[in-house]
């Protein structure tokens, strides 16, 4: 980062208007903005004035905006809108059908995330569409600029929500099951939406109008940053086998104050070991675990919580080297839970294998790029999902700090502007 910069783009006036805190469709004139301007366009809706960042989570308030400010760019293009049955928006260039090249990304944040992991995805399509035009190019197949739903996961605790239910990664009874910490189903969510929940699940007819999908991502970790070379663009290679767990701990509920050690039996304890367990299973691995949120009932400070809710993130190069990884942890938990005479309930509510990018594809791309690095990751994408059902890559753009899923993610202007570059080359060569 350099100078002053802030970590996230500066709000700018909002084009077009708003009622009642929804964005209307910008005027015609939003053609040809740059990918930092439109980023400022939105860089006032989610913040999170209590954890810093965004918090934008799928079919909230923010979401909803953030859904109608992209169909209104979409519309000063000249992009035909359509929302699929699973929520994903899908902006058209040219006429819907078969072998269409398709690039995006998503809108949601993780509860205080940054201004990048995401939209930046979403920006640089628009962006990229505006600068093929510029040129006068015509694609010979469709092009699609799309916007996945609930990709991080932050509201109903799957990631990549949209492409699962697209694909059929996921049971559309299971999805439509999920709740959030206010206990509102995701039924109940995309109902107030405007959507039919009955209509959940593996959507056949778009995946089989996909030819590619490219999406471009901030990256999330310093490898560009540190090669010699700072080069401000690469391909990913694969995505680590990961997964999410939430355990729950059951002990006794009682005073703080009355309640002897002796005669406890505290949920946190073994919670807290559990913690300490994941970390010391990593040592000597390249593998990651990670307690990111810890819920104790009924949450009172002078009370021995029931209860502790906590989940899990654990990530490997190997989908059996993860299951091991899980396996060891909860083992511990288990013992831990014994010894405080409490029990502990193991529940997985995502996983996903190891993610190998099309290698043709993948090739073909740096080939066109003037050989770009491809680079593996530790984070999940929609991408990765559809990696399983149609030729999919990934580009991403350097982040200097390394920083995601926090206030202080960020990439630099001049790299933004040479993801577009990319990223229209791409689409130019798998669209022409």
């Amino acid at each position: 980062m350099t100078g002053a910069t802030p970590p996230h783009p500066t709000p700018s006036s909002r084009r077009g208007g708003q009622v009642e805190g929804a964005r209307t469709a910008v005027q015609p004139a939003a053609r040809g903005q740059g990918v930092a301007a439109l980023l400022a366009e939105i860089a006032d809706v989610g913040t999170d004035r209590f954890r810093g960042g965004y918090s934008r989570h799928g079919f909230d308030r923010a979401e909803r905006e953030l859904r109608e400010w992209f169909a209104g760019q979409a519309a000063a293009r000249g992009l035909a809108v359509r929302t699929d049955r699973n929520g994903n928006l899908w902006a058209w260039w040219g006429e819907p059908g078969p072998g269409a090249v398709a690039t995006g990304s998503h809108l949601d944040s993780v509860p205080g995330g940054g201004a990048f992991d995401g939209p930046l995805g979403v920006a640089s399509a628009l962006a990229a569409v505006d600068t093929l035009r510029q040129r006068d190019f015509r694609p010979s197949r469709p092009v699609a600029v799309v916007v996945f739903a609930e990709e991080e996961g932050g509201r109903f605790g799957v990631p990549c929500l949209g492409s699962r239910l697209m694909t059929g990664a996921i049971d559309a009874g299971t999805a439509r099951g999920l709740r959030d910490q206010d206990g509102t189903s995701l039924a109940d969510a995309v109902r107030a939406a405007g959507m039919d929940p009955a209509r959940l699940g593996r959507d056949d007819e778009s995946l089989a109008l996909l030819g590619s999908f490219v999406e471009l991502h901030v990256e999330q970790g310093r490898q560009l940053d540190r090669r010699p070379e700072r080069t401000p663009v690469a391909l990913a290679s694969s995505i680590l086998a990961h997964g999410r767990w939430r355990l729950t701990f059951r002990g006794e509920g009682n005073h703080a104050g009355s309640t002897a050690v002796t005669e406890r039996r505290d949920p946190m304890i073994p919670a807290a070991t559990t913690v300490l367990a994941a970390r010391r299973a990593l040592a000597g691995t390249e593998a990651r675990a990670t307690v990111g949120r810890i819920v104790p009932k009924p949450g009172g400070t002078n009370v021995i919580a029931s209860s502790v809710d906590m989940w899990l993130d654990a990530r490997a190069v190997s989908t059996s080297d993860t299951r091991g990884l899980v396996g060891e942890i909860v083992a511990a938990a288990g013992e831990a839970a014994e010894a405080e005479g409490c029990a502990v309930e193991v529940r997985e509510e995502s996983f996903g294998d190891t993610v190998l990018f099309d290698p043709t594809l993948r090739d073909e791309l740096a080939d066109r790029l003037g050989g770009v690095p491809a680079l593996p990751t530790g984070a999940g994408h929609d991408a990765g999902i559809l990696a399983a059902r149609v030729p999919t890559a990934m580009l991403f753009v350097r982040n200097p700090t390394g920083i995601s899923h926090a206030p202080a993610e960020y990439a630099e202007p001049e790299d933004c502007e040479a993801g577009v570059a990319a990223l229209a080359r791409v689409l130019e060569h798998l669209a022409g």
